[in-house]
């Protein structure tokens, strides 16, 4: 088992009631799980997205902790949460990182791998 081992899953989901595609919105929802996998307890400090739309626009999206919380994490302890991206196309993809402060002063990412964002029955 590994000291800094912070997991992060992703589950997605196109928001209908909020997309205006006659205008080229696509708002999307992104439900996140963040899981301390490792034996040191850590305290998540910043967020860093990348967001590439279905033209290769690149957002990058950087600040501290996520939706307003700073979760700490004790080993085998998760957080979950919600947030959410407009995008100007049927499909994208967002990956970044979590920075996290483990208790003995180390400092470490937690990556979050490419997924997948898009309007159902629109990609083939």
């Amino acid at each position: 088992m590994q000291k800094y081992d912070v997991v992060v899953s992703v589950r997605t989901e196109y928001l209908a009631g909020q997309s205006t595609p006659t205008e080229s919105r696509y708002v999307f929802a992104y439900h996140i799980s963040i899981t301390n996998c490792g034996t040191e307890s850590a305290k998540l400090q910043t967020r860093h997205w990348i967001i590439t739309d279905g033209n290769e626009q690149v957002q990058e999206v950087k600040g501290s902790g996520v939706i307003g919380e700073y979760p700490y994490l004790g080993p085998g302890e998760s957080f979950h949460y919600t947030s959410g991206t407009v995008m100007e196309t049927v499909v994208g993809s967002m990956q970044g990182s979590y920075q996290f402060l483990a208790d003995d002063g180390t400092e470490f990412k937690a990556p979050i791998r490419p997924f997948t964002l898009s309007v159902p029955n629109q990609v083939h």
